[in-house]
């Protein structure tokens, strides 16, 4: 169904001239994900990574070193290596205020001196370099007589490259593809729009990113590259909110109740909620008394209270007459959630159950027939809750904690359990607003963004590890006061390829100080062995836990004040984020101690110095942002999803919401994208590949 006019964007790449089976292949490699072939519209959307200014043409005596220079001279001197010599071919080349070297390393001497021949003038273009106090180009970039040099473009792009993918031929294929470019792409955005922000349309803003005139035109805050940007923006906005729409047209359950349940709770607390649990509660509980599904986002930072949100959401749920399930990443948070949860579940007269992975037979047997009979009002598990053996009597509400750690399959697995169920999914890894708009945007978003009353701020120091005795005996000092710490390895075991600490070695370190106060935990352990290791550490039996970053998410020990992150440099900024947020969770002051080992790269040493300055997660989500870009925060770079190819969230992030305001209008005034502008809004989704959305539409 895609329009004809666009079918020849989406040959293979090896229909354009010059590309052979050779290079076919190194396009497929660089463009596509195998086993699919890299078409004429890949080559368009791989826009140059730089530029390559040949402008500059001094005379030689001008010629600055370090920079790209075009220089027209007369060759003097060519002067050949001896024979079976390794050393470089040199030819002498001068203008009327200097001389310069031309320097070759194993070169075709055929080919110099075919295309340098003594006496003849030529224009010679690379970067010039002094070597030993004289001037000299290493194997120059272009070597061109007087008609050559006047086809050639000043300004180059540079494009990113494979192994096998000389840049001519991507210049080529870039050559071949703009003139593939359909002449009457209808216009999709907008005429006042695109007069006021004076953006061409879309085919003068690729051929402009392809082969600049000015180096401003292949910037990100270019008016091409903004265009092409905000193109590939509302593409993305325009799908999500297309697949919303049909994923919220089935109707919903309105799931009503008066909050006695909530209330009840929220009186039985030592603290009163705050604002923006109270602000998010009330988001949730008018998605769920509407008659449409509820899908929305909660974030919130570490220890902002998202559980306490998510259990007044179940007692709503419950008081309404249905079930709730909450998911957890681990058995370890499962078990602390139903630990936590029980004795104000069992107060109000909620009915609780827990369901993990290592139940017994008959225990699991027990609680899936008092599930199936309504016995129970609220289900705690693991991703037990989606196999095909749990059946609910009546699920209304789905929470998922943690939810970068579940795939959509798994959610949408575990909301199918049910009749017009509502979907909660939790993160407390704080995502910037850019890629809450991108990557949730099928979402509603709800943000807690206060801390419960009584949470002091966490002191953190950069420490070198040069000097983790003064951090050992800072702990044993602190042991004696009562204080609880983790003490967090990169490593479970010590590796031969890695000199990085492991936790079991670090263990052993430490018991030779602190003998039975010290305790283990890692992702290797019998899950028994884990929660064994937890339990003796949130009684106090143990002091301090040696852990990896199975304690990252979730893990709550209020009296836990110090946290101590060995080799913090090989951590990201998230990471380093939630660990932090183990600790600070009780009244005591609480410390994070980073021990690092130099010297640090420019990027470590941004890390560390971002989480000495702030422990605002929505802040440094932002920074990491800008440090990582949008796919390595996400995890978008494993998974395969794709990253943009033109917009730059760096630059392009203020275009996101006028994208999203955009396609939220156009859909208001026409869903079915059947006006001339929703037409060519159509073809915007195919030409940006959102298919899946003009396929919802087609089938209602």
């Amino acid at each position: 169904m895609r329009p004809a006019l666009l079918d020849p964007l989406f040959a293979d790449a090896s229909r354009l001239q010059g590309i052979g089976p050779k290079m076919a292949l190194a396009l497929d490699r660089l463009l596509a994900a195998p086993p699919a072939k890299a078409r004429i519209i890949d080559v368009l959307l791989h826009v140059p990574a730089g530029l390559t200014d040949r402008r500059s043409r001094p005379k030689i005596v001008d010629a600055v070193a370090g920079t790209v220079v075009t220089l027209h001279v007369q060759i003097v001197e060519l002067q050949p290596p001896p024979p079976r010599s390794r050393a470089p071919y040199k030819v002498l080349v001068e203008d009327e205020t200097g001389d310069c070297l031309l320097v070759f390393f194993l070169a075709n001497h055929d080919w110099i001196e075919r295309m340098l021949p003594v006496g003849e003038k030529r224009y010679v273009s690379g970067k010039l370099e002094l070597w030993d106090g004289h001037r000299q180009i290493v194997h120059p970039d272009k070597v061109l007589d007087e008609a050559a040099f006047a086809k050639m473009p000043l300004l180059e792009p540079v494009y990113g490259l494979t192994e096998g993918l000389p840049a001519r031929i991507m210049l080529q294929a870039t050559t071949g593809a703009l003139a593939r470019l359909p002449g009457q792409i209808p216009e999709w955005l907008d005429s006042a729009f695109l007069r006021q922000r004076k953006w061409p349309d879309f085919n003068t803003a690729l051929e402009a990113v392809h082969r600049p005139q000015d180096p401003g035109d292949i910037a990100l805050e270019g008016v091409g590259r903004t265009r092409l940007a905000y193109d590939e923006l509302l593409s993305q906005q325009l799908a999500l909110l297309m697949v919303r729409a049909h994923r919220r047209k089935p109707a919903g359950h309105a799931l009503k109740s008066a909050g006695r349940l909530a209330d009840q709770i929220i009186k039985a607390l030592a603290y009163r909620p705050t604002n923006a649990q109270t602000r998010a509660l009330s988001e949730i509980i008018g998605d769920m008394a509407s008659d449409h599904r509820m899908l929305r986002l909660l974030q919130g930072d570490v220890g902002s209270g998202k559980t306490l949100v998510a259990l007044l959401a179940m007692a709503h749920a419950v008081e309404g007459g249905r079930q709730a399930a909450m998911m957890a990443p681990t058995e370890i948070l499962a078990r602390q959630h139903y630990a936590r949860l029980l004795d104000l579940c069992t107060s109000v007269g909620i009915r609780l159950a827990c369901m993990t992975g290592r139940d017994k037979p008959a225990e699991r047997q027990r609680t899936l027939e008092q599930l199936a009979a309504g016995q129970i009002d609220i289900l705690l598990g693991t991703h037990a809750l989606f196999q095909e053996s749990v059946a609910f009597a009546n699920l209304g509400l789905v929470i998922v904690d943690e939810q970068h750690r579940f795939g959509v399959q798994q959610r949408l697995a575990l909301g199918a359990k049910g009749d017009a169920v509502d979907v909660l999914v939790m993160t407390a890894t704080p995502i910037p607003r850019s890629l809450v708009l991108t990557h949730f945007g099928d979402m509603e978003v709800s943000v807690l963004d206060e801390k419960p009353p009584g949470r002091s701020p966490i002191v953190t120091r950069t420490i070198p590890s040069e000097r983790i005795g003064d951090v050992v005996a800072g702990l044993g000092r602190a042991l004696q006061t009562g204080q609880r710490a983790y003490w967090i390895c990169p490593l479970v075991d010590e590796n031969e390829d890695l000199d990085l600490a492991a936790a079991t070695a670090r263990f052993e370190d430490l018991k030779q100080y602190y003998g039975d106060k010290v305790g283990i935990i890692h992702g290797q352990m019998h899950s028994r062995d884990k929660e064994a290791a937890m339990e003796a550490f949130s009684a106090g039996v143990t002091q301090i836990l040696v852990a990896t970053i199975v304690v990252e998410v979730g893990v709550d020990v209020p009296e836990a004040s110090i946290m101590v992150i060995e080799h913090a440099e090989r951590f990201g900024l998230a990471q380093l984020h939630q660990l932090r947020g183990r600790v600070g969770r009780g009244a005591a002051q609480s410390s994070c101690i980073l021990l690092y080992r130099g010297p640090l790269g420019e990027a470590a040493r941004q890390r560390l110095q971002i989480m000495r300055d702030t422990e605002d997660g929505f802040e440094i989500a932002e920074m990491d942002l800008r440090l990582r870009g949008e796919g390595e925060i996400l995890g978008t770079r494993q998974s395969g999803l794709p990253a943009y190819r033109l917009a730059d969230l760096t630059v392009h992030a203020p275009l996101l919401p006028i994208a999203r305001d955009d396609a939220k209008l156009v859909l208001a005034r026409d869903a079915d994208l059947a006006s001339a502008r929703g037409q060519a809004l159509r073809a915007l989704l195919y030409l940006f590949e959102r298919n899946e959305a003009v396929r919802l539409l087609r089938a209602g």
